[in-house]
């Protein structure tokens, strides 16, 4: 059944990089100070104060944006932008207009809607800006009183403008997450949405489809989403309110003006808040105080050189190199390099990409979670870890009982040799499972009866008969060795 409509969403993405710095002086950009202790004249708008632009957060807007495909401008310059709120000290913002830094790119992303289960996502333009400060509203409390916090004022903030190509609330949250992924390889930024330095405005309207052709719903500006599922509700829910307010109108609302809705979290609904500016609105005009920006072709060529390897490139070589799913590496690649060196360290020494990554993923990562540490403070290297999964691998040691021996490694620091021996596990060759299967498969004809009239399920019986006469056999190798003698059986 084809959609009633069809939704179009492009993202406005505003990221703090990681400088110690402020963009224009020299305050201190750490989170969790006491309000307005991180402040001086220049980022709190005092008379007669000159900005100078903070080289190193300009270079790591510079890599982004290489990151992203960017065309790189060589000539860029600072506009002022004017409007008047509480926590922005100047009444203006230092930000870029008409000539940003950089423009026209894209970010691919992997989407079981898209043909191909891959789409495009157009960058209208990456650009470096000044944050402003923060409100802190009371509401709460009943009093209804705000306070006004400045020690982010200055923040260098990029922002991140993206092409309305996304398709639906999943993709858009897929598209930040990719993003998120992205910037964290490139050490530009921690993302941390709780502490503001990843924040995000989604712009939203459909096409109704009816008999004349689609038809558009004004724009909606989605803001106060505070997590990625919170994007994704947000999106999923102004969708279908705009859906049903086409229905109700009955009428064509392209002359209605833009809006800007913010999100309530606990009711699960958008709320009007003002209606949405327009550019011209902020009467921009050309930051007097700073020189423009000059970026040659050797500079931007050493940026391209330092991106190493990306997320999506990442995961395509695991997969072709070792073997692996999308699944796979995608999971990998989301808990960042350090856990993919000791994936791939662990699959070349074991011989097996696929067993590598199954290890990894439950029995590792686990342990990291549980314990709330990073890959560095994992206890077993993952050439030791790999001498386990070489006896898995060559069946010389059963999964259930690699996992004791793990544990143990996990415990007492011990090798797989070591922690093999001192719980008692004795290796069975393959001559005395041979012995075994032809002695249990002599001793019960009913059993081999039914494994040959097609059930195969029976041949359990003889691999537990197996594990009681010899508890260190491999049960998946009994049940082979059976399978096949009695297939050679006239």
């Amino acid at each position: 059944m084809e959609k009633p409509y069809e939704i179009v969403i492009g993202l406005e993405v505003h990221v703090q990089l990681l400088t110690r710095s402020k963009l224009f002086c020299g305050c201190s950009t750490e989170f969790g100070a006491p309000p307005n202790t991180q402040t001086c004249p220049v980022c709190i708008g005092m008379p007669g104060v000159l900005p100078v632009m903070n080289r190193h957060a300009f270079e790591l807007a510079l890599k982004t944006a290489c990151a992203l495909n960017c065309e790189i401008a060589p000539f860029t310059k600072w506009d002022r932008k004017n409007y008047y709120y509480p926590d922005l000290p100047k009444n203006y913002q230092i930000s870029q207009y008409d000539l940003p830094f950089s423009r026209n790119g894209y970010l691919e992303i992997r989407s079981p809607e898209a043909e191909g289960g891959r789409r495009r996502i157009g960058i209208i333009r990456v650009h470096l800006e000044e944050d402003a400060g923060k409100s802190m509203h009371d509401e709460k409390a009943g009093r209804a009183d705000s306070r006004i916090d400045l020690n982010r004022a200055g923040t260098p903030l990029l922002e991140i403008v993206t092409r309305p190509d996304l398709r639906s609330p999943t993709e858009a949250k897929v598209f930040l997450q990719e993003l998120k992924l992205l910037l964290n390889y490139l050490g530009v930024s921690d993302c941390n949405m709780q502490e503001g330095s990843l924040r995000v405005d989604a712009n939203i309207n459909i096409r109704v489809n009816t008999p004349d052709g689609p038809v558009p719903t004004p724009i909606v500006e989605v803001k106060n989403m505070n997590s990625f599922r919170a994007v994704e509700r947000a999106l999923a829910y102004e969708a279908e309110r705009q859906y049903q307010e086409f229905l109700q109108t009955g009428k064509r609302l392209g002359e209605v003006p833009k809006q800007t809705r913010g999100w309530d979290d606990e009711a699960e609904v958008t709320r009007p808040q003002r209606t949405k500016e327009e550019s011209s609105d902020y009467r921009y005009f050309p930051e007097p105080d700073l020189v423009p920006v000059v970026v040659t072709e050797a500079e931007i060529a050493r940026i391209r050189a330092s991106l190493g390897e990306l997320p999506a490139a990442l995961r395509e070589r695991l997969e072709r190199s070792y073997g692996l799913t999308a699944y796979d590496s995608d999971v990998l690649v989301s808990q960042g390099r350090p856990v993919v060196d000791y994936f791939e360290v662990l699959a070349q020494r074991c011989g097996e990409g696929k067993l590598a990554a199954n290890w990894v993923q439950q029995e590792v990562l686990r342990y990291l979670n549980e314990k709330q540490v990073g890959i560095e403070s994992f206890p077993i290297p993952a050439e030791r870890l790999a001498e386990l999964l070489a006896m898995i691998r060559e069946r010389t040691l059963d999964t259930r009982r690699g996992r004791e021996v793990f544990a143990r490694m996990l415990t007492t620091g011990e090798t797989a040799t070591e922690a093999l021996a001192a719980l008692g596990f004795v290796d069975v060759s393959d001559e005395e499972i041979h012995a075994l299967c032809r002695k249990l498969i002599a001793e019960n004809p009913k059993t081999v009866a039914d494994v040959k009239a097609g059930k195969i399920k029976a041949v359990g019986g003889l691999v537990g008969q197996a594990k009681k006469i010899n508890p260190h056999v491999d049960p998946a190798k009994v049940r082979e060795v059976c399978l096949r003698l009695i297939g050679e059986l006239a």
